[in-house]
């Protein structure tokens, strides 16, 4: 995946669709289907190897750093979306 350039305009269907991506090349299962109440629980083989691999790729795809404290308190994609969109430049 290539880091993007994001502009003011991004939305959550398009948040969605990179992270729907990135889940895919982590858990190498193309029918994963994201909605913003998935967790680590609906996804086979989310344990927190995979969730260090997953929290690095979203962080690249977006060019976003996350904290621990912030990564602590997720509990579903929805958090992953809200957390991404308030760490761009242009929302955050």
């Amino acid at each position: 995946m290539t880091t993007s350039n994001f502009n003011s305009s991004i939305t959550d269907q398009e948040i969605y669709a990179k992270l729907t991506a990135i889940f895919h090349q982590i858990f190498e299962d193309g029918t994963i289907v994201l909605r913003p109440e998935t967790s680590q629980s609906d996804i086979a083989g989310w344990d927190s190897f995979s969730n260090a691999s997953l929290i690095a790729a979203i962080e690249k795809e977006f060019a976003v750093r996350f904290r621990t404290a912030e990564l602590q308190t997720l509990q579903s994609v929805r958090g992953f979306v809200d957390l991404i969109l308030a760490k761009l430049p242009s929302h955050g």
